[in-house]
């Protein structure tokens, strides 16, 4: 009599998948298109091992190895992008690994087998995230999903991380971020009037390169229609009460060195929905937050 295993689990087991952006790009889009999460170990560590020859090892390969046998039909599991960011928490539809193929997702001409080709079927959660598989999810402070291609979850709970991928505060564009503040200070810089109709450079170098006496210095310095400055202070991801914070103490510095009272604008790459708090911080001392987002055109040449 063959003796079958069942697993009752009163909550979901949940695992993480790095999906591997950074080598390749588009990867996410297309595990979003095939409802679908992959592992990249070709086929010469063990799936297709028909002539007896000993597979490649590795501790990485051995935990994902591992995990591919115990994932069942039902589990969560959460697409793990980058710089902190989780794409969709999707559902077990079929463990394809289970069967031992290989069904490259990503083909390579260079590439023996392909890559990305072992799959798991999976059916993403649109309820309580984005449907947009443009927009990604940005984990807060502390959650903390573990090491290696693909593991266990036991560090949070399956409906702590659902509530973080409802909060739009959250959602964050998959690209479109500025590589560094600079860069997006620059171009307020050059062209204010695209931030708020009527900005225009402050009139004075000397007080718009001022270095205050902690070294901090401005990202800009602007004047508005009226001609009352308005300091902009850039950040990449969403702001948090500590940037209201930092750019207060901002305001009042260059007051100490215009002699007139300033107002503030913070520009962020993160979510459209701010955090709440950093949201009423704000507002209580009249600083305006906006939303940047990067649109690239092109257009062909001619000679």
């Amino acid at each position: 009599m063959q003796c079958i295993t069942v697993r009752i689990m009163s909550t979901p087991i949940l695992w993480k998948i790095y999906c591997m952006e950074d080598a390749h790009p588009g990867l996410w889009k297309l595990w979003f298109k095939h409802q679908c999460v992959t592992v990249g170990y070709s086929p010469e560590w063990g799936c297709f091992n028909t002539e007896g020859k000993k597979t490649k090892g590795g501790r990485d390969w051995i935990q994902a190895k591992n995990a591919l046998s115990e994932i069942q039909e039902r589990d969560k599991i959460v697409a793990a992008l980058p710089e902190r960011r989780i794409g969709r928490i999707g559902e077990v539809i079929r463990n394809d690994t289970a069967n031992d193929t290989w069904d490259p997702l990503v083909r390579d001409t260079e590439a023996r087998h392909g890559h990305m080709g072992r799959r798991i079927l999976v059916r993403w959660d649109l309820e309580h995230s984005p449907d947009d598989s443009d927009l990604v999810i940005q984990l807060p402070e502390g959650f903390v999903l573990g090491r290696g291609t693909l593991n266990r979850i036991r560090s949070t709970s399956f409906e702590d991380l659902q509530k973080v991928a409802a909060d739009q505060a959250n959602w964050v564009g998959l690209v479109g971020r500025f590589g560094y503040e600079k860069a997006l200070s620059d171009y307020i810089a050059l062209y204010p009037h695209r931030l708020e109709d009527g900005l225009e450079p402050y009139p004075n170098e000397k007080v718009r390169e001022r270095v205050f006496k902690d070294s901090s210095r401005l990202d800009v310095l602007l004047r508005d229609k009226k001609g009352k400055p308005v300091i902009v202070e850039c950040k990449q991801d969403s702001p948090t009460v500590e940037n209201i914070r930092q750019l207060l103490r901002y305001i009042r510095r260059a007051k100490e060195v215009t002699r007139e009272p300033a107002r503030g604008i913070l520009v962020h790459g993160g979510a459209l929905k701010v955090d709440r708090r950093a949201w009423l911080q704000a507002r209580s001392h009249g600083i305006r937050i906006f939303q940047y987002k990067l649109d690239v055109d092109f257009a062909p040449s001619c000679g």
